[in-house]
């Protein structure tokens, strides 16, 4: 089988290495990666492409990054100078076509309905896969950025999602004392029920000032000026959300909260496990077609 693959971070490059052990791999918008260095060993079976049209037509399965966008326009491709438009590739592609990609918003898929375009962050599988590399970056992040160790820290989680689960799970498993806070009655039956302290989202404010590590994963403002100004100099927030995230920064930086977004945790914690997990997904993806 043949993949062409374009644009994409640390996990795309890790992802083309992994394909190419059994596949035919072309790659484009990732020129200033190691893979295409003159002396990289990591190249069998790896084609790098000069032009978008070359690489389109290698493959019937198109791979782009995850995220597909940043900016809603180009192609997240870090490792390239070039800005790709995502509009020239899908108007490019035939019915006869895959793309897949992760984070794809709905208009992309107006602009060419000739053919299948599967979007990664929507397969559960996936989904809850990322959650480990997620929780485990959330707690480096914090070790990073605090003065106190995580054993016995006071940990406040905004929502109670897939995400939200297991970093709770992960900083009990370290001693700290962990806080949910969620809106819906049978969340916080759950919360209860797995041990931790409960608290009503809507509800938040004051008792910000209790906690020494606050995360987010509601991905709608929740933290406001209002409820920025309780939480303890000495604390630190982290937002797990996508994009627009929870978070007035503006605020928190006029306040002087210590604030980190906390982005795309799997590419930069763990891209050989998060490679291998899409990999997986593709595969099972593509048999299932």
């Amino acid at each position: 089988m043949n993949f062409s693959i374009i644009g994409g971070d640390l996990r795309t490059v890790k992802l083309a290495e992994m394909l190419s052990k059994e596949n035919e791999v072309y790659i484009y918008g990732l020129e200033q990666s190691y893979i295409c260095e003159n002396d990289s060993t990591n190249k069998k079976n790896i084609n790098i492409c000069k032009s978008l049209e070359e690489v389109l037509q290698k493959s019937k399965i198109i791979l782009g990054p995850m995220p597909l966008s940043k900016d809603g326009e180009n192609i997240n491709a870090p490792f390239s100078n070039d800005k790709i438009k995502i509009k020239d590739i899908i108007e490019k592609l035939d019915e006869e076509k895959t793309f897949i990609a992760g984070a794809i918003k709905k208009d992309i898929y107006e602009i060419n309905r000739s053919i299948k375009i599967i979007d990664l962050m929507e397969q559960e599988e996936l989904t809850v896969l990322n959650t480990i590399a997620t929780a485990e970056g959330t707690i480096q992040v914090a070790i990073e950025n605090t003065e106190r160790n995580i054993h016995e820290s006071k940990v406040l989680i905004l929502g109670f999602g897939r995400v939200a689960k297991v970093v709770a799970k992960k900083f009990k498993a370290l001693d700290a004392y962990v806080t949910c806070a969620a809106r819906k009655q049978e969340d916080m039956a759950w919360i209860k029920t797995l041990g931790y302290e409960c608290t009503d989202i809507i509800k938040i404010g004051e008792n910000l000032q209790d906690f020494d590590i606050i995360i987010n994963t509601v991905p709608k403002m929740i933290l406001t000026k209002r409820e920025l100004r309780y939480i303890n100099n000495n604390a630190i927030v982290i937002d797990l959300a996508s994009k627009p995230g929870g978070v007035d920064f503006d605020s928190a930086k006029e306040l002087k909260t210590k604030c980190i977004w906390a982005l795309a945790l799997p590419g930069k914690v763990s891209p050989v496990t998060s490679a291998q997990y899409i990999k997986n997904t593709i595969y099972n993806i593509l048999n299932k077609v």
